[in-house]
């Protein structure tokens, strides 16, 4: 059997089988390549591979090819796939990867940008525009709720409480969390949806809270492309997912508790937040609206 021919099989094995999706699939077909050719090039042929045999080629993968932890890491994943399809397939007896530990890759912290940066970069958008209008209450929603952008595309109007100042927000794995937001970005949002949408959708009936141009869903693609020509024209150079490190960020500076911000966030695991806790040890404390800086200080009048 010659090395494509295996990883057609075993690429087929992950999507019909293993119920990969096509990413991961290609991710881990290219780590079995490389495994493969190298196996070949050592003159060690696949069934006599043991755990040594996987120890001495992530050895030449750090060594050699100066891979880092993140690699070293995929690499494993991608061994123990293969394995299990091996063992599936009665050329291994046992899948030999399931021993290999994967390295804690360290995380890089996160870009933040400071609440001055936040300020230039929310102010240099054009009101005098019906889509600046809209692209104001966007940005200063997704900064001031720690939205990500799929969260901000997709937010329904009925999710939108204006009068309580509380989204209801559908995140990863389809969780929902109650974020709440500050006056300002109520006053934004008003303004917007008094205004701009009624023109923008027309007579179309749309669930999602922000549209384009043609009072369609704005997608992630078109938000993103809209804080890029932001970003240039601010001269503040960044990505929509720093709004959501900065409004982490400026929480537990301003002393907001650990838990509370994960809550805020949608994460599932506490390990998460505590990247953001590297800006400020002071002793953390409770309430959004009393320590969150905001970019304009103009949050809450009730405490959360």
């Amino acid at each position: 059997m010659t090395i494509e021919s295996l990883l057609l099989m075993f690429h087929s094995d992950m999507v019909s089988v293993e119920r990969l999706s096509e990413n991961s699939a290609a991710t881990y077909e290219e780590c079995a390549k490389i495994f493969l050719n190298w196996l070949s090039r050592e003159e060690v042929k696949l069934a006599a591979v043991n755990p040594q045999v996987l120890l001495s080629y992530l050895i030449w993968r750090r060594t050699e090819l100066k891979c880092d932890e993140l690699t070293i890491a995929k690499d494993i994943s991608g061994l123990r796939a293969l394995g299990s399809y091996l063992v599936r397939q009665k050329i291994w007896e046992e899948n030999h990867a399931m021993m290999l530990d994967r390295p804690k890759a360290s995380r890089a912290l996160p870009k933040v940008l400071s609440v001055e940066q936040v300020d230039k970069l929310l102010d240099s958008i054009d009101v005098s525009e019906p889509l600046g209008v809209r692209d104001r209450a966007l940005f200063e929603l997704i900064y001031s709720c720690g939205l990500r952008i799929s969260e901000a595309a997709t937010l329904q109007v009925s999710n939108l409480h204006l009068k309580e100042r509380l989204l209801i927000v559908r995140g990863k794995g389809d969780k929902e969390r109650m974020v709440p937001f500050g006056e300002s970005a109520k006053e934004k949002l008003e303004h917007y949806l008094e205004e701009v949408r009624p023109v923008l959708v027309g007579n179309k009936i749309v669930d999602e809270v922000f549209v384009n141009y043609k009072g369609e869903p704005m997608s992630r693609k078109g938000i993103w492309k809209n804080f890029k020509a932001l970003e240039v024209k601010a001269g503040v150079y960044a990505k929509v997912h720093t709004l959501r490190h900065s409004f982490a960020t400026h929480l537990l500076a301003g002393g907001m508790d650990l838990r509370s911000v994960q809550e805020l966030l949608g994460h599932s695991d506490l390990a998460t937040t505590t990247i953001y806790t590297h800006v400020d040890d002071k002793q953390l404390r409770e309430g959004h609206r009393e320590y969150f800086p905001g970019h304009q200080r103009t949050d809450y009048e009730e405490k959360v």
